[in-house]
């Protein structure tokens, strides 16, 4: 499943592809949409490190604000939870190492179940080498949490790198342990290469590429680009939906 990322909530109750949608943005509304289709609740994390260099919000105010989203939007598939990300620029903003950053991932989770086990929270695994990443799933383990039993696990510190290669090792790697897997921004080399070893992405690759071309034709005159166009968003998932799978076909023939 492709979730396609919005700066904009109100396309939930426009849209009917899945959508990923940050709690930053829709914390905003006073009136929440209502859901056409499938979403899921991003944590907004890496704005709020790099921002702030530690989380500002409460464990108790990120439960209440998800049960409000979850009731009042409709259509939530799961929840990402507090994590801490393990680029080096968010680790420069913390002062923190890897192995603080995997920790405290960890216990976020664990007490976010313990304060909502009736939401639907992912667990997330965190890391930098592809060893790091292994090595945050056995933490999970050594503290009671089979991943292999949850219905989707979350690969994060993905977007930001240079190259999807590493990306690939790390993916191949928990895939292997029998882990479904949820892959944030992937970019498009990436999902094309691995995607098929996911049980879900989500990308906003769109509105970059948006940015940086002439509006569609029936677009032109009403925006300078497509940047925040729902039908750019939707015509170039369509797109990127068909180019993953034709690449996934050739790659079981060869």
């Amino acid at each position: 499943m492709l979730y396609l990322g919005t700066h904009h909530p109100h396309w939930l109750a426009r849209v009917d592809v899945p959508l990923f949608v940050s709690r930053r943005t829709l914390a905003r509304y006073k009136t929440l949409p209502r859901a056409r289709g499938r979403w899921a609740l991003d944590s907004g994390g890496f704005t709020e490190l790099s921002l702030y260099g530690e989380w500002r919000v409460s464990e108790a105010e990120y439960v209440a604000a998800a049960r409000r989203f979850a009731a009042e939007v409709g259509g939530l598939d799961w929840i990402a939870p507090m994590d801490w990300m393990c680029e080096p620029l968010i680790r420069a903003r913390t002062g923190l190492s890897v192995a603080a950053h995997q920790e405290r991932t960890v216990d976020n989770f664990l007490r976010l179940r313990a304060l909502a086990p009736d939401l639907p929270i992912a667990p997330v695994v965190q890391g930098w080498t592809p060893f790091e990443y292994v090595r945050h799933a056995e933490q999970y383990a050594a503290r009671g949490v089979d991943l292999r039993r949850e219905p989707r696990v979350g690969v994060g510190t993905v977007c930001r790198r240079q190259g999807m290669a590493v990306a690939g090792q790390i993916v191949a790697l928990l895939a292997s342990d029998g882990l479904r897997l949820h892959g944030f921004g992937v970019k498009k080399t990436g999902l094309r290469a691995f995607g098929d070893r996911l049980v879900s992405s989500d990308t906003l690759a769109w509105s970059y590429a948006a940015r940086r071309n002439p509006p569609l034709a029936e677009c032109r005159g009403r925006h300078i680009n497509c940047a925040n166009c729902p039908t750019y968003a939707l015509e170039w998932r369509a797109d990127l939906v068909a180019s993953m799978e034709g690449s996934w076909n050739q790659a079981s023939c060869s």
